[in-house]
């Protein structure tokens, strides 16, 4: 078949670009050792290093002629905060080893709300790490070749799309990528820390030629506490990156929370001594200045290494590759946290979902395309971006280490606490109180030049994740009503739509003779029956078949309509709308050119007791394709139920299928995830649905070749008609619809071009409004 065709060519380039896919029971191969962990999670971490000791002398020199006196004692102070932090986090690890950070630390000890301020703390934070680190990392290849800068935006784009790709192809994957830039940066800070130190025994070097500085101030009397407080917050850049092994640890070998907590000190260690290092060059280095020409670190291997040396660009090309790869970190966490919060329903559904390379791409994807947004609309300007930064680390710190201590005092209390509790939520006060701190002085002194916004999407998402969480509760307390009983179901009236007598007017005919309705209409959506086709119906159909009538005028939606509310039914009874179709196009050409046919079938779902069924017949250059345009009974019908949960919508379909009387009926779930699967078949049998149940493994996670495979396993047979019954859950509003998988439309596209194939939706309308009852279910 032609569409098979093109599914392939376009998995041919997918396999090209991403590699072959993973079944779900190779995850275990994704998962990371320490050495590939570290490069994974910490490399945000480490690449703040390198410009933190110039933020702190950015704040000094703009405030005082002697910044170097405060220097030192400023970084010590934050390498002292970064232990503490690093400290904490790993206690967390520890106790939350299913991963999630200060989102479930602070959800679980301080409540709901304010674990969602961390989730959307985290979650913009992420994003502007891709954009600050990718930027910043165009702005370092700028400064050695400066047409970079006149195509920053492009290059940037560029960075995000290669990141992309290699984080799709796969956890284990990206770290094998990152893994010498990130440990390249680390023994090339370390060479110059080495070099230096040595060279200072004898007298420090000093920088020359000179760095331009920016413009200093007057002489002042003394330096306030404010400038002090803002210069700690901006060097505390230097923190950012340590949550995201929290929200990672699932991703590390087992035992994880032992893995994660080890490289959690790895990066604690390394991340201070470089920093501290750096800080004490900068002190007694000759001619440091805060520059917009070269940044701190540079200027350190022009006076250690010499200007122009290969010791100068190795740094400079590792510092710009690591800047550049830092956007890593968020690749793994933003999808990650974002499943977390789907598995809670505060987000869409599909951000669950594994791709192809056990990763969860949907959230990769996102991230990317957020990243993108935000740097075309601010011109890859770093001045402005990084402004928008840091809020939301020290906000999610902030709100974990406290969350933490509210665990220890509630472990106190019930008795289960370890003896060391006392020491450890000592710790984690000390750090919720230096972060809160820093929190406040950055919002203060940041504030008008872009931490508003970090504000402000925090205060649109936290809402956004409540409405999303109120319409899935919505959904599930609508379906899990009990309204209807296994076995009880009324008399189904059959609907017959005929515009014009063709093959599949005559398929449907003879699939609807398989079965026994209680009643069979016959419309078509004209004023009048045209007698033409009056006569050819009664060839087709016979003498004794329901004759033709005339739904009416309006449109072919309206017409429809109102003939099926006009029909009096009983409250069990279920009218069966049947649409034959010819279709021989691709899928875009049919929806431009049947969309009357697709507005009337995705309108009469809304209709309670109707179920719409297709029938649809291929065409092929000869003609019609598996049928001769006679109205044959099936030796054999076969009614397939996909279904995807045990609810009231689930036991309506069994319910409409026992109805049709096939020959065999079978209710399948594809599984896609082992724990859902088992939970499913214990509520099937629970529910006690006299159908068997088939659990048929998708380990892909493509649902494509599993379903054609079923239903083909039947339908080859040339006198065997399929059924595919397919629960499908109505929603009220337009914008509802990206919060659900939108399975049912992929079945039906599926199918379109399926010979012997019949798929029926059984509907339920989610309509109304959430009550205050249904906000816990």
């Amino acid at each position: 078949m032609s569409t098979q065709t093109k599914v392939s060519t376009g998995s041919v380039a997918k396999r090209v670009l991403l590699g072959r896919a993973f079944s779900s029971h190779q995850l275990e191969h994704t998962l990371l050792p320490k050495v590939l962990a570290l490069p994974v999670f910490a490399s945000d971490a480490l690449s703040s290093v390198s410009y933190a000791t110039g933020e702190i002398l950015l704040a000094l020199t703009l405030a005082t002629t002697d910044p170097m006196k405060y220097v030192l004692p400023i970084a010590v102070a934050i390498a002292a905060l970064m232990g503490i932090v690093v400290s904490s986090y790993r206690q967390t690890v520890r106790a939350y080893p299913g991963g999630g950070g200060a989102y479930i630390v602070t959800k679980e000890n301080l409540g709901i709300l304010p674990g969602l301020v961390a989730a959307a703390a985290l979650l913009f934070d992420y994003m502007m790490t891709v954009v600050v680190s990718i930027v910043a990392g165009v702005f370092a290849i700028g400064s050695a070749f400066p047409w970079a800068n006149q195509h920053r935006v492009a290059l940037s784009l560029v960075f995000v799309v290669l990141i992309t790709l290699a984080n799709l192809r796969g956890t284990k994957e990206s770290g094998t990528v990152f893994a010498i830039p990130t440990y390249g940066f680390v023994a090339s800070i370390y060479v110059l820390l080495l070099i230096g130190f040595l060279r200072c025994l004898g007298g420090c070097p000093a920088v020359i030629p000179p760095s331009e500085a920016v413009a200093a101030p007057a002489a002042v009397a003394g330096i306030t506490v404010f400038v002090i407080l803002k210069a700690f917050s901006q060097g505390a850049t230097a923190l950012t990156g340590v949550e995201a092994i929290c929200d990672g640890v699932p991703a590390f070998r087992r035992p994880q929370a032992r893995n994660a907590a080890a490289t959690l000190a790895i990066m604690g260690v390394v991340g201070i001594t470089m920093f501290l290092g750096i800080s004490y060059l900068t002190v007694h280095v000759h001619g440091i200045v805060f520059s917009e020409h070269r940044s701190v670190v540079a200027q350190l291997a022009v006076a250690v290494f010499g200007d122009g040396s290969l010791g100068f660009y190795v740094l400079q090309a590792f510092t710009a590759a690591i800047l550049v790869l830092a956007a890593n970190t968020a690749y793994q966490d933003f999808p990650r946290l974002s499943s977390i919060l789907a598995r809670d329903r505060y987000m869409p559904s599909q951000f669950v979902n594994r791709g192809d390379r056990l990763v969860f791409s949907n959230g990769v994807v996102v991230l990317s395309a957020l990243a993108c947004v935000m740097i075309y609309l601010f011109d890859a300007d770093l001045n402005t971006l990084i402004h928008f930064y840091v809020v939301g680390v020290f906000t999610s710190f902030t709100l974990s280490q406290s969350g933490m201590i509210r665990r220890w005092r509630r472990l106190a209390r019930q008795g289960e606490a370890p003896a060391t509790w006392r020491r450890s939520m000592t710790i984690n006060i000390i750090g919720a109180t230096s972060t809160g701190v820093v929190l406040v002085v950055v919002i203060v002194s940041k504030f008008k030049d872009g931490a508003w916004l970090s504000i402000l999407i925090m205060a649109l998402l936290v809402p956004l994740f409540l409405v999303i969480h109120r319409h899935y509760s919505w959904v599930r307390s609508v379906v899990h009503r009990g309204a209807e009983r296994v076995g009880v179901a009324g008399q189904t009236h059959v609907v017959l739509l005929v515009r014009e007598v063709d093959a599949a007017v005559a398929e449907a005919l003879g699939y609807i003779r398989s079965f026994h309705p209680r009643s069979f209409e016959v419309l078509t959506p004209r004023d009048s029956v045209p007698p033409a086709l009056a006569d050819a119906w009664t060839e087709l159909a016979g003498m004794h078949a329901p004759s033709l009538a005339a739904a009416g005028s309006g449109s072919l939606t309206a017409s429809v309509r109102r003939a099926i509310l006009s029909m009096e039914i009983g409250p069990h009874d279920v009218v069966n709308l049947v649409v034959p179709e010819v279709v021989g196009s691709g899928l875009p050409a049919y929806v431009l050119r049947r969309s009357d046919l697709v507005r009337l079938k995705a309108t009469l779902l809304r209709i309670p007791h109707v179920v719409v069924t297709d029938v649809p017949v291929v065409t092929a250059h000869e003609g019609v394709r598996g049928v001769d345009a006679k109205p044959l009974i099936p030796h054999r019908t076969v009614a397939l139920i996909f279904l995807s949960s045990v609810n009231d919508l689930t036991i309506r379909a069994v319910n409409y299928a026992k109805s049709l009387d096939a020959t065999l009926t079978r209710a399948i779930y594809f599984d896609l995830d082992p724990e859902a699967a088992h939970r499913l078949e214990a509520a099937w049998f629970d529910a006690g649905l006299e159908v068997p149940l088939d659990i048929v493994e998708a380990p892909f996670r493509d649902l494509t070749g599993p379903m054609l495979e079923e239903v083909r396993r039947y339908s080859s047979d040339a006198g065997t008609v399929v059924n595919v019954i397919v629960p499908e859950v109505i929603v009220n509003h337009w914008w509802q619809l990206p919060l659900h998988n939108q399975n049912a439309l992929f079945i039906k596209r599926l199918f379109l071009y399926e010979d012997r194939v019949v798929l029926s939706s059984v509907p339920m309308l989610v309509s109304g409004t959430p009550t205050s009852e249904t906000e816990t279910v």
